[in-house]
C-alpha cells in the first residue's frame, strides 16, 4: 500500500474523497427532486403523495440494501477497487436513462442506479477502513474528510440540479447527475494507482465465491423487469415497501446469527458482534427521521414553505443543499474534537456518540412539530424552521455517521469488512424505507396528520437515543480495546 501522504493523510483518501464526491452528486442531485417530480400532476408523473413516498422509500433502501451484495461481490470475487469502478459505470448509464418521460423506463434507470450504488457506496468505504490498518482516532478523523467528499457532493447536487430542473426543465435536472458521475469515474480512473494495494484483490484470507447465485439473480430482476415494463405484471409500491422492509429485518436477524454462531470468530469477536446490533438499530431508527428531508419535508418546503429571497422563489428542492452545507461547516470541528478527546482520553464511544445523534434528530423534530402548527392555524412559515431543524440532523448526523462507518470497520476480522459494511448500509436501507412509509402517514387532505408524523419521530429519536446512553457502559464493556 502506497505510504504518500497529503495533509497529514493517504494521498487514496483524496482519491475516494472525489470519487464519492460525485457518485453523492449524483445521489441527492436526483432525491432533491425525486418527489417532487413524482407528485408533479403537470410536467412530472402526477403519482398522489403516498406511492410517491413509497417509491422514494424503495429507492434509497433498495440501494442501500444491494450494498450487502455488493460487499459481497468485492470481497469474494472482484475486490472493491473493481467493484468501484462496476457501480459507477451503472449509475452513470441510470442517470442517464431517466432523463426519459415515460414512466416504465424511468423506473428502469431508477433500476441501474439501485444496483450501481449498491456496488460503489460499500466498497469505497471499506477501501477507506484499508488505508489506515492502524484504527484509532486518525481513522476516525479519515472517515470524517471522506465524510465532507460526501456532503460537497450532496450540497453540490442538491443546489445544482433544482436550480437545473427549475430553470430548463425536469430532464436538464437528470441529465446533470449523469455527468457528474463520468467526471467521478474518470477521476478515479486517472488517480487509483494513489490506493496502492488497497482494495485492489482479494483478503488474504477470503474464500473465493461462485458467480452462480448472482447471475441467477440478475437474470430473476431482469425477468421481473421487463414483465413490469411490458404490462404484464403490476407492481404495487406500498406493498413491496412493506415486504421490503420486513425482507431486511429477517436478513438482518440472519446475518447475525451467521456471523455470531457460525463465522468462526472468537469469544472477544462474538461479544464486538452484538454491540454492532445495537449500532444497527440506532442506524436504523436515525435515518428513519433523516430522511424525511427527501420526503417530507421536501413536500413541506413545496407547500408550506414561504420561499421568496430578494424577489426570487427559491425552488423547495434547493433547501436540500443546507443540511450538507452545514455538514462541510461542521465535519471540521467534529473531527478536531474527536481527535482533541481521543488524545486526552477522553474520547467518547461509539454508542455514546449514536445516542447524542438520536437526540439531536428528535430535537429537529419537535421544531418541525411546532411550525406544522402554525401550518394547521392556516399560516406559511419562514425557511427557518426547515433551516434550525438541518441544522440539529446535521449535528446528529456528524456524531452518527462518520462514527458509526469507523467503528463497523473496528469490530469485525479484516475478512468481513466488506460484508459488515454492507450491513451498515442494510441499516440504512432499513431506515430509509421506513422513511417513505412515515411519510405515507402525511395525508395532504387531512393537515392534523402532518404534527402528528413529526410529533412521533420526535419520540421515537428522543427514547432511541436515551436509551442508548443508558447502555453505553455494557456495550463498552463488550468491546475492549476498540476505540
Amino acid at each position: 500500500m502506497s505510504q504518500a501522504e497529503l495533509f497529514g493523510q493517504p494521498r487514496g483518501l483524496f482519491t475516494l474523497f472525489f470519487t464519492e464526491m460525485w457518485e453523492r452528486f449524483a445521489f441527492y442531485g436526483m432525491r432533491a427532486i425525486l418527489i417532487l417530480y413524482m407528485v408533479d400532476a403537470v410536467t412530472g408523473l402526477g403519482i398522489d403523495d403516498r406511492t410517491a413516498s413509497a417509491i422514494y422509500g424503495l429507492y434509497l433502501g433498495c440501494g442501500y440494501l444491494l450494498s450487502l451484495l455488493g460487499g459481497y461481490i468485492a470481497d469474494r470475487l472482484v475486490g472493491q477497487q473493481r467493484a468501484v469502478l462496476a457501480g459507477g459505470v451503472l449509475i452513470t448509464i441510470g442517470n442517464a436513462v431517466l432523463i426519459s418521460n415515460t414512466p416504465q423506463v424511468f423506473f428502469l434507470g431508477m433500476l441501474l442506479n439501485i444496483f450501481g450504488v449498491g456496488l460503489l457506496k460499500p466498497n469505497v468505504s471499506a477501501i477507506v477502513a484499508q488505508l489506515y490498518p492502524e484504527g484509532g482516532s486518525r481513522r476516525d478523523a479519515g472517515f470524517s474528510i471522506f465524510y465532507m467528499g460526501i456532503n460537497t457532493g450532496s450540497f453540490l447536487g442538491s443546489l445544482l440540479v433544482p436550480l437545473f430542473a427549475a430553470r430548463y426543465g425536469w430532464h436538464w435536472g437528470f441529465a446533470l447527475p449523469a455527468i457528474g458521475m463520468l467526471f467521478g469515474l474518470a477521476q478515479f480512473l486517472r488517480s487509483r494507482h494513489h490506493l496502492g494495494t488497497a482494495g485492489r484483490e482479494l483478503a488474504p484470507d477470503a474464500r473465493r465465491a461462485s458467480w452462480l447465485p448472482i447471475i441467477a439473480l440478475f437474470a430473476v430482476v431482469i425477468v421481473v423487469a421487463g414483465l413490469a415494463v411490458a404490462g404484464t405484471i403490476k407492481l404495487d409500491a406500498n406493498l413491496l415497501s412493506a415486504a421490503t422492509s420486513w425482507l431486511i429485518v429477517v436478513l438482518a436477524f440472519a446475518y447475525f446469527t451467521y456471523l455470531i454462531f457460525f463465522a468462526g470468530l472468537t469469544a472477544e469477536e462474538r461479544r464486538r458482534a452484538y454491540v454492532l446490533i445495537a449500532l444497527f438499530i440506532g442506524c436504523a431508527i436515525f435515518f428513519a427521521g433523516y430522511e424525511q428531508m427527501g420526503a417530507s419535508f421536501n413536500l413541506f418546503a413545496q407547500r408550506y414553505t414561504e420561499r421568496h429571497l430578494l424577489g426570487w422563489e427559491v425552488p423547495a428542492g434547493v433547501l436540500q443543499a443546507v443540511n450538507p452545507l452545514f455538514i462541510i461547516l461542521f465535519a471540521p470541528v467534529f473531527a478536531v474534537l474527536w481527535l482533541f478527546l481521543g488524545r486526552h482520553n477522553r474520547d467518547l464511544s461509539a454508542p455514546a456518540k449514536f445516542g447524542a445523534g438520536l437526540i439531536f434528530l428528535g430535537l429537529g423534530f419537535l421544531i418541525m412539530y411546532v411550525a406544522a402548527g402554525f401550518v394547521l392555524a392556516g399560516q406559511k412559515v419562514a425557511m427557518t424552521w426547515l433551516v434550525f431543524t438541518y441544522l440539529m440532523h446535521t449535528w446528529g448526523e456528524l456524531c452518527l455517521s462518520p462514527v458509526g462507518l469507523s467503528s463497523m470497520t473496528k469490530l469485525v476480522p479484516t475478512r468481513f469488512i466488506g460484508q459488515v459494511l454492507g450491513v451498515w448500509f442494510m441499516a440504512t436501507a432499513l431506515g430509509t424505507n421506513l422513511a417513505g412509509r412515515l411519510s405515507g402517514d402525511y395525508d395532504a387532505g387531512n393537515l392534523e396528520s402532518l404534527p402528528a408524523l413529526f410529533l412521533k419521530i420526535f419520540w421515537w429519536g428522543a427514547l432511541g437515543g436515551g436509551l442508548m446512553l443508558l447502555l453505553t457502559p455494557l456495550l463498552k464493556r463488550l468491546m475492549p480495546g476498540v476505540r
